[in-house]
């Protein structure tokens, strides 16, 4: 049987804490290639233990995913009550206890369905942002059938291009993130494969591309990108860099794009074969199963590939596909971080600008509807070409140690304290969220997650320790509860956690690897 990863068990529990102390919609926001599949599988499992009669839906928009999460919750309980709604997959079960479907088949089936206790969405950054859309109406009619009914989302991208935070906003469908791991967090700890970015030579110029509903218009960024020395100039790059890697993945701007570019991989004596929104089902089932097997070496792509797609040995990404989805960009560069034997790292070829657009991927910092196009600050390694944040001062893929900035003297004393681990940074806090921490040896202390931005900062309130952390933790709760009494234990302060005044904004300065709170603007 399959056991959930430490980081999975916590998505989990975070579920049962979060209904367990509020109403709502969470969101659960797990990487790319993070195992969202089996966190549903157990969660289901738990759920039909305790409550047999409680009926469940899987909803997601992708064939393949259906398939996916099916096979996931029959791997770890094969006599699973399950079924498939799914025209695609040739599959009517509509009478399963948990059943997996595809909102296009089964949007005007919501009566047939009756009565569901739990809605599973998967890819639910999928899920349009207005009100009369498929996935709407449909969860509508079955909250018309059953009012307590419970809709949880699973994303590795909680926000949308045209509205932000899936949590936030006029209308928002969910309405908090309760659990989420970060990419580097798996990263670090071997879960998932390293990226690593080179800068490459040759850019696509999407200068006089226009944009509609905050993307670049599809013809016209085709007509800009598609020029045949730009194309020749970076496959030569994508060989260069790729002849030693063993499986490609090209994501183009266009299908005459992915066209060109797979004849001039094909053309340096590279197989590739090309995947569009319309590929045949066989021919495409063909190609992925030969893809996987290692026997072509590279694919181009258009629309496609970016959710639902599970190709372990990917180890080369050649982004030719220029985007303003954060979300996008992230799911592209995600399709390279499942583990794979032999495989060290996948090296993400840039051609497209989206690593300067959008900052590195586990700091993503999408802009929120009507905000500019500003691009986060980032710098190129002399030494390897790495895309690296602008504040580092070592390139953690070669060691190249960056000189110190040079300092103005100012004529005036500085009255700042002359040790600092670096100069606080407010910035605007969006959610809080607040959890039990224990760590072996210690008392448990309450953990303040604060989310700004796709960054999440944490601080850890001793409520039950001695001395001067608890000294700290009464400062921290007069300030957060005026007038109420400081608890004694970290679950009575989550009883109280509803209450509690949130920060505006949050001062952060850098602490090693991590970030330190110095400061709060209360409202």
């Amino acid at each position: 049987m399959l056991t959930p990863r430490p980081y999975q068990q916590a998505a989990i529990a975070s579920i049962y804490d979060y209904f367990g102390r509020k109403a709502g919609h969470p969101i659960v926001v797990i990487p790319t290639a993070g195992g969202k599949s089996l966190v549903m599988a157990s969660f289901i499992h738990g759920v039909l233990e305790q409550w047999p009669d409680q009926r469940i839906l899987v909803v997601t928009h992708v064939q393949e995913l259906i398939a996916q999460n099916y096979a996931e919750l029959i791997g770890l309980w094969p006599d699973a009550p399950a079924g498939i709604y799914s025209a695609g997959l040739g599959k009517r079960d509509l009478g399963a206890r948990v059943l997996f479907a595809g909102i296009q088949s089964i949007h005007k089936r919501a009566y047939d369905v009756q009565q569901c206790d739990l809605v599973l969405i998967d890819e639910a950054h999928l899920i349009p942002g207005a009100s009369d859309t498929m996935y709407r109406r449909f969860l509508d009619t079955l909250a018309r059938i059953n009012p307590h009914l419970k809709v949880i989302g699973f994303t590795a991208t909680p926000y949308r291009l045209d509205s932000g935070m899936l949590h936030e906003g006029d209308g928002a469908l969910f309405t908090d993130i309760a659990y989420e791991v970060s990419v580097r967090d798996l990263i670090d700890a071997g879960f998932l494969c390293p990226l690593i970015s080179k800068a490459a030579a040759t850019r696509l110029d999407v200068a006089g591309v226009g944009s509609r509903g905050g993307e670049f218009i599809p013809s016209q960024l085709q007509a800009a990108v598609d020029k045949e020395a730009i194309t020749r100039a970076a496959i030569d790059e994508v060989v260069a860099y790729g002849r030693d890697r063993r499986s490609w993945l090209a994501f183009c701007s266009g299908v005459e794009h992915a066209q060109h570019v797979a004849q001039e991989i094909r053309g340096r004596g590279f197989s590739c074969a090309t995947i569009f929104g319309d590929t045949p089902k066989a021919e495409r089932e063909r190609i992925l199963a030969a893809f996987k097997r290692g026997e072509i070496r590279a694919l181009a792509s258009m629309g496609v590939l970016t959710t639902g797609f599970n190709a372990p040995a990917v180890d080369l990404i050649a982004m030719l596909r220029p985007t303003k989805s954060a979300g996008l960009y992230v799911q592209m560069a995600g399709r390279g971080t499942r583990l794979f034997a032999g495989k060290d790292n996948c090296l993400v070829l840039d051609f497209a600008g989206n690593v300067a657009r959008h900052g590195p991927i586990d700091a993503v910092n999408p802009s929120a509807p009507g905000k500019g196009d500003g691009e986060p600050p980032t710098k190129i390694c002399p030494n390897c070409d790495s895309i690296i944040a602008i504040a580092a001062m070592e390139c953690p893929d070669c060691g190249h140690a960056f000189p110190p900035p040079k300092v103005k003297i100012d004529a005036t004393a500085s009255t700042l304290e002359v040790l600092s681990t670096g100069q606080p940074q407010w910035v605007t806090v969006s959610d809080v969220s607040y959890d039990l921490h224990e760590k072996p040896g210690k008392p448990p202390s309450l953990l303040v997650s604060y989310r700004c931005g796709m960054v999440r900062h944490r601080e850890w309130v001793c409520i039950e320790h001695d001395g001067y952390a608890r000294q700290k933790a009464v400062q921290w709760w007069q300030r957060r509860a005026p007038g109420r009494p400081v608890p004694g234990t970290v679950e009575q302060a989550l009883l109280q956690a509803d209450s509690l005044r949130v920060p505006v904004e949050i001062a952060v300065r850098p602490s090693g690897r991590f970030t330190e709170i110095v400061g709060a603007r209360l409202p």
